[in-house]
C-alpha cells in the first residue's frame, strides 16, 4: 500500500506550482525536474522522456525521490537509490523512492526496453543536484557564506574547509522551498563516484529471504472480495449466448455481465471459479491454424497497415556482391512463440472510494494501464490512481491491463474491493507470447575473409538488434509483420534473441567456409570497437586460444550489441553417446557503461543468461486450432538448477560512458554460442530455437 495520501489529482498532470507537495508531505524542500508527456503536456521542450523526476527534503529528515518507473524484481530501486544518494551526499539507506505510482510520481512510457537507467537515472541525479544545490542556497543565506564556500555532506552543509555545519532537517524546517531543476545542473560523473559504482546489498534484501515483502499477490483490503473471469475457450472465439446458470443464484455469488465481458465476485477465488465454470455460455469460434502450419500461414498472411516493429535498411547491390562471393551461405532460421513465464502471475486489486479508483496492479506501464482503465471505464484519467507493489518479474509480459480492468469492473458492480490473480494456466492462456520469428538469410565472403553481401529479413519476429554490428558495404536488412494467430507482445530482449541467434549462426558457417577461426572472423568483420573489445576481453577469460579439441565436446563463440550495451560469450557444450547435451560453461563478458551496482548488474547478467538458455534449449508454446497445449508448468519446460552450467561473468566498468540497460542485452548471445558449440562437437547446424527439445541432439540436421 501506500502511506502517502492521494492529491487532489495526480501530480504528473497538475503544473509544479498547484502540486500539494507540503500539504502531503510535510514542510521542507522540494526540487522538481519538469517532464513532457507525449504531445507536449504538462512540461517543456528539452525534458528527459521519463517525464522527470522530484525530490521532497522533509524536515523530519527523510529523502525520497519521485520516479515513474516501476520495480518488477531486476534491482531498479537499488540502483536508482544508489544514483540518487550520490547527487544528495548521503547513505543510500537515508533515501526512500516512491516508484510507480500514477497519483504521486512524474510519468513514464514504462519499465521495458533496459531504459530506466538511460532515462530515469539521468532524471533522479539532475533532481538530487538540484536539491543539493537548494540545500546550500538556504545554508548560505543561513551562515552568510557564499556558495562556493559550503558543500553538502552527510546529511548536512558545512564549510568545505570546516567549522558551521547544518543538517538538511534544520535547514528546511518550518519551510515551502519549491526549486524548478535547471537540466544544465552539472551531475557528479562517474570516475568521481563514491556511493554509486559500490558493491551494494539489495535494498529489501532481507524482506525478500524472511518473506516478509508483500508482492501484488499479497495484498488485501478490508471488505475484499475476489474476482474471477470468463475466457474465450480459443482464440478468436467470441461469446455467442450466455444462459441461466444455477451459479447465478448461488449464495454468495454476484454474476457480473458487461458486454462481452463476465466475470463473478465470491468470498474466494475457488467459488468465483466454480461458479463461472457452470455458465451454459456458447461461442463462436474463429478457425485457427496449427503448429504444424505456422510458417506457412504467417508468409502468407502479411500485416495490414503499419507497424511499430517494422524496419528496412538497404544499401549497395546485393545480389550482384553474393553472386561474386567466394562463399555464400543461404539458410532459414526459426524461434518458436514462448512465454514468459513469470515467478508472480498476474493480480490487481480494486478499490472504488465514491467515483475515484485505485487499483494497486503488477504491472511494468502503471500510466498506460491508468489511461486503459479510463478508457474501458468512461471516466476521467484524474480518477484513477494505479499504484505498482513489489512485483514478481515481469519480462514484458506485464504491459497490458486485463487483470486490472477485470478487477476495477468487478469492484464497482460488488460495491467493496475486489482482488483478481491470474492461475498459472491463466497466465499462460490469456496474456501474450514473444513472437514467432522466420528469418531468412543470405550473407556471402571475399576470398580475403570480409563480409561482401549481406541479406536478412525477419517474418513476424520485430526488428530488435535487427542490424549487424559487422562491416558489410551491400546490404539488405529488414522486418516486416505477419497476422499472427496467437496474441503476441514484447517479451525480454525482444526479437534480439532469434535475430542474434540467426545472425551469430551464420558468421559461424562464414568463418568455417572461409577457413578463419570464428574469433579471427569476427575481428576482421566487427565495425564496433567496443564490442571488439568485449570479444577479445572474453575470449582471453574462456581461454579461447588454448581450448582444449576432443570428441563430443564443442566450444563455441557469439556477440551481441543492443540497448546500448555489449555481449560477448563462449559456451562449452559436451554430448554424450546417448546424444543427450549437457552445457558445461557459459562465459560472458559485458560492458554497459559505467557501473552503477556490480553485484545487482551481475546478477541481472547470470539471471539473464540462465533465462536466455531456456529459451535456446527447451522453450516452446504449443497449440492447435487456437487452443495452447502446454499451459502449465508441468507442460512447459522452462531452466532448472540440473540445467544450469557453470556461468562465469566479467563485468566491464566504462567510467567515460553513462550507464546503460543491463536486462535484456545479456541474453542474445547465448542461444548462437551454445548452437555454434553444438556444431563444433557434432558436425550437425541447428537452425530452429527451441535446439534441443527433448534435451538429445537430433540425428540430422535441421531443414
Amino acid at each position: 500500500m501506500n502511506e502517502i495520501a492521494r492529491p487532489a489529482r495526480p501530480w504528473d498532470r497538475t503544473p509544479p506550482e498547484r502540486r500539494e507537495y507540503f500539504e502531503l508531505l510535510g514542510a521542507g524542500l522540494v526540487a522538481v525536474l519538469p517532464g513532457r508527456r507525449p504531445g507536449g503536456e504538462g512540461g517543456s521542450e528539452w525534458s528527459p522522456p521519463t517525464g522527470g523526476a522530484w525530490v521532497h527534503v522533509g524536515e523530519d529528515g527523510r529523502l525520497r525521490g519521485f520516479i515513474g518507473k516501476a520495480e518488477v524484481g531486476q534491482g531498479t530501486r537499488t540502483a536508482l537509490t544508489l544514483v540518487l544518494a550520490e547527487e544528495l551526499r548521503v547513505a543510500p539507506a537515508r533515501v526512500e523512492l516512491v516508484m510507480g505510482d500514477t497519483d504521486l510520481c512524474p510519468w513514464d512510457m514504462g519499465t521495458f526496453g533496459s531504459r530506466s537507467m538511460p532515462d530515469a537515472a539521468p532524471a533522479l541525479a539532475l533532481a538530487g543536484a538540484g536539491a543539493r544545490e537548494g540545500l546550500v542556497q538556504l545554508a548560505s543565506a543561513r551562515l552568510g557564506r557564499p556558495p562556493t564556500e559550503l558543500e553538502a555532506a552527510d546529511g548536512e552543509v558545512r564549510a568545505r574547509e570546516g567549522g558551521a555545519a547544518l543538517p538538511f532537517a534544520e535547514l528546511v524546517r518550518g519551510g515551502r522551498h519549491r526549486v524548478l531543476v535547471d537540466p544544465a545542473t552539472r551531475t557528479t560523473p562517474p570516475s568521481n563516484w563514491t556511493r554509486a559504482g559500490r558493491p551494494t546489498v539489495d535494498l529489501g534484501a532481507e524482506e525478500v529471504v524472511t518473506g516478509r515483502r508483500r508482492y501484488a499477490t499479497d495484498l488485501d483490503r478490508p471488505g475484499m472480495l475476489h474476482g474471477a473471469v470468463l475466457w474465450p475457450p480459443s482464440y478468436g472465439a467470441r461469446l455467442r449466448d450466455l444462459g441461466v446458470a444455477p451459479a447465478s443464484s448461488a449464495p454468495g455469488v454476484q454474476l457480473v455481465r458487461e458486454g462481452e465481458f463476465v466475470g463473478a465476485v465470491a468470498a474466494s477465488p475457488l467459488t468465483a471459479r466454480a461458479a463461472l465454470r457452470v455458465l451454459p455460455a456458447t461461442w463462436d469460434r474463429t478457425p485457427q491454424p496449427s503448429e504444424r502450419e505456422i510458417e506457412e500461414y504467417l508468409r502468407s498472411h502479411p500485416a495490414e497497415g503499419d507497424d511499430w516493429d517494422t524496419d528496412d535498411d538497404q544499401a549497395g547491390d546485393v545480389e550482384t556482391a553474393l553472386r561474386g562471393a567466394r562463399w555464400t551461405v543461404s539458410a532459414t532460421y526459426r524461434s518458436s512463440y514462448i512465454a514468459h513465464v513469470p515467478l508472480e502471475p498476474q493480480c490487481a486489486l480494486a478499490e472504488w472510494d465514491s467515483e475515484r479508483l485505485t487499483v494497486w496492479v503488477g504491472t511494468q506501464t502503471p500510466f498506460r494501464v491508468r489511461g486503459e482503465l479510463a478508457r474501458t471505464l468512461a471516466i476521467a484519467e484524474e480518477d484513477v490512481r494505479v499504484i505498482v507493489p513489489p512485483t514478481g518479474s515481469g519480462f514484458g509480459g506485464k504491459h497490458a491491463a486485463p487483470v486490472a480492468t477485470a478487477a476495477a469492473r468487478l469492484a464497482r458492480a460488488a460495491g467493496h474491493p475486489v482482488r483478481v490473480a491470474f492461475s498459472r494456466e491463466e497466465e499462460f492462456e490469456h496474456g501474450y507470447l514473444r513472437p514467432m520469428s522466420v528469418i531468412d538469410v543470405r550473407a556471402g565472403v571475399g576470398p580475403s575473409g570480409d563480409l561482401v553481401g549481406w541479406a536478412f529479413a525477419n517474418l513476424n519476429g520485430g526488428a530488435a538488434a535487427l542490424r549487424a554490428p559487422y562491416r558489410v558495404a551491400n546490404r539488405r536488412v529488414r522486418s516486416t509483420q505477419a497476422r499472427s494467430p496467437l496474441p503476441q507482445g514484447s517479451l525480454r530482449a525482444l526479437a534480439a534473441n532469434p535475430n542474434n541467434f540467426a545472425r551469430e549462426s551464420v558468421i559461424d558457417e562464414l568463418a568455417g567456409l572461409a577457413g578463419l577461426d570464428p574469433l579471427v572472423f569476427r575481428e576482421r568483420n566487427l565495425a564496433d570497437d567496443r564490442l571488439l573489445a568485449v570479444l577479445r576481453q572474453v575470449t582471453a577469460r574462456a581461454g579461447w586460444a588454448g581450448r582444449s579439441r576432443s570428441a563430443g565436446r564443442g566450444f563455441g563463440l557469439a556477440v551481441g550489441l543492443e540497448k546500448g550495451s555489449r555481449v560477448a560469450t563462449v559456451a562449452e557444450v559436451s554430448v554424450g553417446r546417448d546424444r543427450r547435451v549437457q552445457v558445461d560453461r557459459l562465459v560472458s563478458a559485458f560492458e554497459a557503461g559505467a557501473v552503477v551496482n556490480p553485484d545487482n548488474l551481475r546478477s541481472q547478467v547470470e539471471g539473464a543468461q540462465t533465462m536466455a538458455l531456456g529459451e535456446a534449449l527447451y522453450e516452446a508454446i504449443h497449440f492447435d486450432a487456437g487452443v495452447l497445449a502446454n499451459p502449465r508448468l508441468s507442460q512447459y519446460r522452462v531452466p532448472r538448477f540440473s540445467d544450469l552450467p557453470e556461468i562465469d561473468v566479467e563485468l566491464i566498468d566504462r567510467l567515460d560512458l553513462p550507464p546503460a540497460g543491463a536486462g535484456e542485452t545479456p541474453m542474445i548471445t547465448v542461444a548462437p554460442a551454445v548452437a555454434n558449440a553444438l556444431f563444433d562437437a557434432s558436425g550437425l547446424r541447428l537452425r530452429s530455437l527451441p535446439l534441443l527439445p527433448s534435451g538429445r541432439l537430433p540425428a540430422a540436421p535441421q531443414r
